[in-house]
This record gives C-alpha cells, structure tokens and sequence, in this order.
C-alpha cells in the first residue's frame, strides 16, 4: 500500500506541473482561458489512478524481472522511472478527456461529486447572466475543454517517450495508445447505438452486443492498454505482453460490471453520482440484457417503457431496480465478475513477470472490483 501511495502521489505532482504549464500556456493568449485549466484540476483532483497504476506496474512487470532481488526500490532509480510517470500521467487526463464527453453525451448532471462539466460551464452562464443559451454554451465548453484534454493526453506521453532510452520501444507504446483512443471512441459510440437501436437487434444478441460496449468502452482501455503500454515501454516481449493482456481483459471486464452494478444500485453518497442514474440514461448494460432474459413478458416491457426516461422519479427508479434484482441478474452478473477475475488471475500464475508485480496486481484486482464507488 505504501508503494501504491508513493505511485499516486508521483502522478498527481506530475499532472500539477503539467497542468501548470498549460496554465501559463493559455494566459498567454486569454485571461478567460483560466477555466480550462480550472475545471481540469477540479476534475483530476478525484479519481482512484487505476489507470496509472496498471501502466507502472506492467512497467514493473517488465523492468523487474532483470533486478536480482526483485526489490520495487532497485527501480526508483531507473532511467526510464520519469517516462513511466508521464505515461502514467498521460492515461488520466485521457481518462479525463473520456469523462467529459461521456457526461455530455449521458446529460449527466454530476461527476465524482460535483457538477459535471458541461453543467459547471452552464452555471457560470447563469451565474453571469450572459446572453444566449446557458445550456448549449455549457456543452460547448465541455466538448472543447474535453477536446484539449484528448490533445494533452497526448502531448504528455510524447514527452515522456521522447525519454525512453528505447526507441523501438516507444514506438510501441505509441502505436498501443493510438490503438486505445480509437478503441475507446467506437465503444463510446456502440455504447449510445445500444441505446437507441436495441430494438433492431435479435433478442438473442443483446447480451453480446452489451458485452462487446463493456470490452471496447471500458475493459480495454481500463486495465488492458494501461498494462500493455508499461510492459512495451520497457520493452516487454511478446510472451510478458500477452500474459498482461490476457490479465487485463477479464479484469477490466469485471472492473466495468461492478461499475455498471454501482450505476443501478450504488449509494449517490458514495458513488457522487444520482441513484439509478444508468436507468435514467437508459445504458443497455450486462445486467438489463441479463434482466430481460430471465423475466417474463410482462416485466420485460416495464423495463423497456421506463429505461431511458430522464425525468423517472425515485418510485420508478425503485421499481425498475426491483424488478432487476428479481430476475437474478445480479447474482448472474456477481458470478460472472468472479469468472473474470478468476481468468484474470490464472493469466498470472508462471508468467515471465516480476514477482513484486504479480504480488501487486493480484492486490489491485482485488480493488478494482470490490469497490464501492
């Protein structure tokens, strides 16, 4: 735990000293341009840096199989440890960048506690009293402060490759970032596709076309890439990589669908975001494919009546979280996180990986889908 701590703490001081540069960046063009960088630390000030985490320690994975004891500290020293950082870095304001535009898409009101950040923009309109629509001036500025996010994301990992003492190397790690931002940005768009075209689907494929948004949205670019970006900047072999990938895509798997549980049924006290607030986005989850399946016709069409509806109130959204829980979907989705985690796992045992890594991940998979937010 110390160690993690340690990770964390290198990643947010790295993210303030970029995000300070950014600041004197834009003040150069605009005193009003203070918002982006305002709004981006409010932002990355939460968050758990899983992301982070799963970049470093495929790193370790790698790089700590070449130190004779195995020892994390041997790698304090390491003169690859700074790229690492940035990489590390590089994957939240990513994570970021995904956050506000998925919060627009979603009009969803809250992010981690706060306004999200099309609705603080659309505050300071009314605040203001400036003319125009507050709203679209809120999502405007949401896209943009996400768009420059997306373009930093990039700018910090190049600064960290140009580092690497391994130029193959980087280009690998470049080429696995480039694969996840697309990733990402077609899952993101099969994700609001379910929404509005499930109906077109057979009945039968709905469970896998939920899964595959759970893969490409979330489990890749969660866990999966992270991992696989370490291990290649330290030049990890097709074997290492493979055992890392073969880790990190079950347990992002398990990673979403314990998120997509908190969606449903997570406390707004914990989770910093309405209850219910994936049944009033009307999300064609893992679990509303499980849900539909196993009820009969008559539930089924109250699920389908009431999820989408941004204006359901509190008895609805009871309602609707009733009859999910009564079909078993839960449970089923509960065994089906332990499946992947167990996969996941297994993927580890007798990999060519280091030791202090392994030891770690084991202890992050456990995190990762045993949280409550």
């Amino acid at each position: 735990m110390p160690e993690r701590l340690r990770l964390v703490d290198l990643v947010n001081a790295r993210l303030e000293r970029f995000l300070d540069e950014r600041a004197t960046q834009l003040t150069t063009i605009a005193g009003d341009l203070s918002v982006f960088t305002d709004a981006s630390r409010d932002l990355l000030s939460g968050g758990k840096r899983f992301r982070a985490l799963f970049c470093y320690w495929g790193w370790h994975a790698v790089a700590g199989t070449v130190r004779s004891d195995d020892l994390v500290a041997e790698l304090d020293q390491h003169p690859d440890l700074s790229s690492v950082i940035d990489a590390a870095a590089a994957l939240e304001l990513f994570h970021a960048a995904a956050l506000v535009h998925d919060d627009i898409m979603d009009n969803s009101d809250t992010r981690r506690g706060m306004p999200a950040a099309h609705r603080r923009f659309e505050n300071d309109h009314v605040r203001r009293e400036w003319v125009g629509n507050a709203a679209t001036y809120g999502s405007s500025a949401a896209l943009l402060l996400g768009d420059l996010l997306l373009g930093w994301s990039d700018e910090l990992l190049d600064t960290g490759l140009a580092r690497l003492t391994d130029t193959p190397s980087a280009r690998a790690a470049r080429g696995e970032f480039q694969t996840m931002r697309t990733e990402v940005t077609v899952g993101q768009y099969l994700d609001i596709l379910e929404e509005v075209a499930w109906r077109d689907a057979p009945e039968a494929d709905l469970l896998s076309r939920a899964h595959r948004v759970v893969t490409f949205k979330s489990a890749k670019y969660s866990i999966e890439a992270p991992l696989a970006l370490g291990a290649l900047m330290a030049g990890g072999s097709l074997e290492q990589v493979s055992a890392l990938r073969a880790f990190g895509l079950p347990l992002g798997v398990a990673f979403q669908l314990r998120d997509d549980l908190l969606g449903v049924f997570g406390d707004p006290a914990v989770t910093g975001k309405p209850a219910g607030d994936d049944l009033r986005e009307g999300k064609r989850t893992v679990i509303v494919a499980l849900a539909r399946a196993a009820l009969p016709a008559g539930a089924v069409r109250l699920i389908d009546e009431l999820l989408g509806d941004p204006n359901l109130t509190d008895d609805q959204i009871a309602t609707l979280q009733a009859t999910i829980r009564e079909s078993g979907a839960v449970e089923t989705t509960e065994r089906i996180i332990e499946r992947s985690v167990a996969e996941a796992l297994a993927a580890l045992s007798d990999a060519p990986l280091s030791r202090s890594a392994r030891a770690e991940l084991i202890g992050l998979s456990d995190l990762v889908t045993r949280r409550a937010h």
